[in-house]
């Protein structure tokens, strides 16, 4: 992973294979951002001339690269796009955290290969230097596990691909600042488990079976002081978990649930996150048509982002208790599948109708729900890739928030607006409710097909503990990006929500969560 480092050097003077400047866009062309004036100078103040010359506008995620003036050690700047020059009130404020993270993202994606870069892009505290840094490491993020990454003997390159940028010096940052060391401390540690999420999600899912990701869990909990407990699918029968073990009864890769705990001495607040964690989706016997199977993969992006924000929760030392739910499993079809028709009875003593094999999601995560809530924390948050009527309705880089408490809602949306993950807040329409009754159960995996994604939080609300305060992201269109790189999200595996779930732990820690 790239390393962050901080210094005061001027730019001049600093060895390294780039500059990193921002250039924004200004009413009456590209206006070279704070953080650029000692370019600027070497250019003798011609800069955004120069600049414009060459194409550039300083659009968001625009990428320039230009021949360092004379007298730079460094050989190159890169001058990338930060978006609207900030004006009026928003001058005052500087820079968006957002737009530092994309232009800082886009930079070092384009500086793969390299060992060391220099970011000199505006800087006005600690949160501008956390930004940055979460780009920079989001950013350079590939993954090359089963790519061949030796060496080539001729030319000491390798064979497939770039490495990651190797070191990125952050200018304008105090390495002896208090507030600016531990700005990196976190960028570092959100990000490095943000990484390890997309590195799952991304794992093909002949290596990364139920009992896989388990192992994981169980490696990454050890390492880092949390307590961990697996139920395997012996357990899983002795007490009762119909959701899980119906989902994963197809396949001979057997179903887990494991729980991930978190506690801090001095804590008086427990947030439960719960994650579905589905490694294959073939749809079971309600099997998916030819061309939706190839990306499932991706149905365990929930419980990796679960999974990554109680580690990091628990590298930053945060004072609140986490609880994090991992509900596993492979739906395929055999003949021990569970079958359209058949009634599950679930962990909560609920029967459920299963109408499509294929709406499993909401199976494993009642069991998940109702064993989270038997603890009675002050919250749960689930994350799931459960509907594509999500994706219909929001588009693929936005998930949608609903929850049973109006405020608690509102106060998901606004963290995940504040660091910079897309969301909208939904509702959760009563009506709906009377489509999943079911003639032989308590009630039915479908309801009506309008509003699925709506239908599917109704579905998972029945299985929360009366009186717990619960929120439900569905992160079907943002988890996995099927398009090309942008900002700093890569191509496949984005870690979605696991920025909001520290947030929110953050907020609870600090006690400005309800």
């Amino acid at each position: 992973m790239t390393a962050l480092t901080l210094s005061t050097s001027a730019a001049p003077g600093l060895r390294a294979d780039a500059i990193v400047i921002g250039v924004a866009k200004g009413a009456e062309g590209p206006v070279a951002a704070p953080g650029a004036e000692a370019v600027d100078k070497a250019y003798d103040g011609r800069l955004a001339g120069v600049l414009e010359t060459l194409g550039a506008s300083g659009a968001e995620g625009e990428l320039t690269k230009l021949p360092a003036p004379s007298g730079f050690k460094a050989p190159l700047v890169v001058a990338v796009g930060l978006g609207a020059e900030p004006d009026g009130k928003d001058a005052d404020a500087g820079y968006d955290a957002e737009a530092l993270r994309k232009a800082a993202g886009v930079a070092a994606r384009a500086l793969a290969g390299c060992r060391k870069a220099a970011f000199a892009l505006p800087v006005d505290g600690p949160g501008a230097l956390g930004a940055i840094g979460e780009g920079v490491l989001l950013g350079a993020y590939s993954f090359d596990t089963y790519k061949d990454t030796a060496k080539d003997a001729k030319n000491g390159k390798a064979k497939n691909g770039k490495g990651p940028l190797a070191e990125a010096v952050l200018l304008g940052g105090k390495p002896r600042d208090a507030a600016h060391k531990a700005a990196l401390v976190r960028a570092a540690a959100v990000c490095e488990e943000l990484n390890r999420a997309r590195d799952l999600v991304n794992t093909p899912p002949n290596d990364l079976t139920p009992q896989a990701f388990a192992a994981i869990a169980q490696g990454a909990a050890k390492e880092h002081g949390i307590k961990v407990q697996v139920l395997d699918d012996k357990a899983l029968v002795k007490g009762g978990y119909g959701g899980l073990l119906g989902v994963g009864g197809g396949s001979e890769a057997t179903p887990r649930l494991v729980k991930l705990s978190y506690t801090h001495a001095k804590a008086d607040k427990h947030l439960a996150f719960v994650g579905k964690g589905i490694t294959y989706d073939s749809g079971g016997i309600s099997l998916k048509p030819a061309g939706h199977n190839e990306t499932m993969k991706c149905d365990m992006s929930g419980a990796a982002a679960v999974f990554a924000a109680v580690v990091a929760a628990a590298r930053l030392g945060l004072r609140v208790n986490v609880t994090g739910w991992l509900a596993l499993a492979e739906n395929m079809p055999s003949g021990s599948a569970v079958r359209p028709g058949d009634v599950l009875r679930m962990y909560s003593g609920k029967t459920v109708e299963v109408l499509n094999t294929d709406a499993e999601g909401r199976l494993v995560l009642a069991d998940a729900l109702w064993a989270a809530s038997l603890e009675k924390p002050d919250a749960i948050v689930d994350v799931a890739t459960l509907t594509g009527a999500m994706m219909l309705a929001l588009g693929s880089r936005t998930f949608g928030v609903m929850a049973n408490d109006d405020s608690f809602r509102t106060a998901v949306y606004e963290a995940a607006d504040e660091v910079g993950e897309p969301a909208w807040p939904m509702p959760l329409p009563e009506h709906l409710r009377k489509g999943m009754d079911s003639s032989v159960a308590d009630i039915a995996n479908m309801g009506e097909r309008m509003g699925g994604g709506l239908v599917a939080g109704l579905f998972l609300r029945e299985f929360v503990g009366e009186g717990i305060t619960w929120a439900h992201l569905d992160i079907a269109g943002p988890a996995f990006n099927e398009g090309g790189p942008f900002g700093y999200t890569p191509k496949g595996g984005t870690g979605s929500a696991v920025r909001t779930l520290v947030r929110l732990a953050e907020l609870t820690a600090a006690g400005d969560l309800g």
